[in-house]
């Protein structure tokens, strides 16, 4: 099974540039399983695990998002 949190914590203990935190992109399998899950959403066809998987999913897009704006809030910065 997919564990995006676990990705994005090993993405970051690796010490990453700015430029590798704005190039971030999920793993095709996060990708596949989030479509899965915002179909459910649309179709009101999860249970609720699912939906707490997607919650999940969608507060981790938002730190996400917020550390890329900082990378490049942080490459704007003069040296």
């Amino acid at each position: 099974m997919v564990n995006p949190t676990r990705e994005i914590l090993d993405f970051l203990l690796s010490a990453p540039t700015p430029q590798q935190v704005i190039a971030l992109q999920a793993s095709e399998a996060a990708q596949e399983q989030l479509r899965y899950l915002l179909d459910g959403s649309r179709n009101s066809t999860l249970n609720d695990a699912e939906r707490a998987e997607l919650d999940s999913y969608l507060q981790l897009e938002h730190f996400v998002r917020q550390l890329k704006i900082r990378a490049r809030e942080k490459l704007a910065e003069p040296a």
